[in-house]
C-alpha cells in the first residue's frame, strides 16, 4: 500500500529568491472567490490551509470577479503570516463583466498598489504577470518592475503563462525570478521548460497541478451548482484536456492513494518544481490534496502514466 513518508508539509527553495514555500500551495481563484460560495467556508478552507503548514497562497487581481483578493485578504487578517507568501498578479482585471488586459507599466504598478489594499499587506512577497506577450517585456515594463522592488512594495517579480514561447524568454530574462507554468499529467512536455527555468535560477510553480480535475473524473461528478459551473467552464475552454483526462482513468484505482494525490505526486517528482498549485471549495478535497505532500509513485504507476501521455 502506498503511503506518504511523512504526515507533515514538506517545503522547498522558491528558486533564489530566498524564500521557502510549501511544496502544495492553495490557490486562490475560480469559485471559492465568488460571491455565490459561502464566504465563511471560503475562509476556513484558508485557515485549515495555514493550520496544515501551507505557506503559499495564490491569487490574482482578476480572479472571481475581482473579487478572490479581497476576499483572500479578509480571510488572512488576524493570522500569523511569517514565512508565508501571498502571490498575486498584474496586467489583467475585471471590468464589471468580463476580464480586461492593461500590461502598460503605470497599469501594473497602480494594480499592486490596489492589490496591497485588498490584501491587506504592505508588500507583496510575489508579484506575477499574468499572461504577458513577449512584446510587452519591454524596458518599460523592466523598469516598473525595478521601480516596484525599490520601493519594497514587491518582493520576488515572476510571470504566469502557459504559452511556452513566453516562458522561453522570461527564462532568459535576470529580472525575474519565478515563472509559472501548467505542469500536470496532462502536460508532461512542460518538464524542458522547469529544467531550463532552474538551470537560471528561477522559482518554478506548477498552476493546473491537477490537470482541472480531468485527470480523475472530477467532471463527472456534478453535486452542486459549483460542479456544474466547473464542469460548463472545462467544456468550453478545455475540452482536449478533457478527453486526454479519460487516458488516467487507472489513477482512480491505486492502492492507498487518491487519483489527485497521484497527479500531485507526479508533478512533485520533479525536484525543480518548487510547489504545486491547486484550488478546491471542499474541505476533503483540501485535506485530501496536502496529504500527498511526501508521496511517491511507484515505479509501475509511473510507467502507466507515461504510456498514457504517449500520442494516440
Amino acid at each position: 500500500m502506498l503511503q506518504p513518508t511523512t504526515n507533515a508539509m514538506r517545503y522547498r527553495a522558491l528558486g533564489r529568491t530566498g524564500l521557502t514555500v510549501s511544496e502544495i500551495g492553495l490557490g486562490c481563484a475560480s469559485w471559492w472567490g465568488q460571491k455565490a460560495f459561502d464566504e465563511r467556508q471560503a475562509t476556513k478552507l484558508v485557515h485549515a490551509a495555514l493550520d496544515r503548514g501551507v505557506t503559499f497562497f495564490d491569487t490574482g487581481a482578476a480572479y472571481s470577479g475581482g473579487e478572490a483578493e479581497p476576499r483572500l485578504g479578509r480571510a488572512l487578517k488576524g493570522r500569523a503570516l511569517d514565512g508565508v507568501v501571498v502571490a498575486t498578479k498584474a496586467g489583467t482585471y475585471h471590468d464589471g463583466s468580463r476580464v480586461a488586459r492593461d500590461f502598460r507599466p503605470s497599469a501594473i504598478i497602480a494594480s499592486v498598489e490596489r492589490s496591497l489594499r485588498n490584501l491587506g499587506l504592505e508588500r507583496l512577497p510575489l508579484l506575477q504577470l499574468h499572461g504577458p506577450a513577449v512584446a510587452e517585456l519591454d524596458g518599460e515594463m523592466l523598469d516598473a518592475l525595478a521601480l516596484l522592488k525599490r520601493r519594497d512594495l514587491v518582493g520576488a517579480v515572476g510571470a504566469n503563462s502557459f504559452d511556452p514561447v513566453v516562458i522561453e524568454h522570461i527564462i532568459g530574462l535576470p529580472d525575474f525570478d519565478v515563472v509559472m507554468v501548467d505542469y500536470n499529467v496532462l502536460r508532461p512536455e512542460r518538464a524542458a521548460l522547469i529544467a531550463g527555468a532552474a538551470e537560471q535560477g528561477k522559482g518554478v510553480l506548477a498552476g493546473m497541478a491537477l490537470a482541472m480535475g480531468h485527470a480523475n473524473r472530477q467532471l463527472l461528478r456534478l453535486r452542486a451548482p459549483r460542479d456544474i459551473w466547473y464542469a460548463l467552464r472545462a467544456l468550453k475552454n478545455h475540452r482536449s484536456d478533457v478527453v486526454k483526462g479519460a487516458r488516467f482513468g487507472f489513477l482512480q484505482a491505486l492502492d492507498g492513494m487518491t487519483g489527485a494525490q497521484a497527479a500531485l505526486a507526479y508533478v512533485l517528482a520533479d525536484p525543480n518544481v518548487s510547489c504545486a498549485v491547486v484550488g478546491t471549495t471542499r474541505m476533503a478535497h483540501l485535506i485530501d490534496n496536502l496529504a500527498a505532500s511526501g508521496m511517491a509513485l511507484p515505479p509501475e504507476v509511473l510507467r502507466r502514466i507515461r504510456q498514457a501521455q504517449e500520442p494516440g
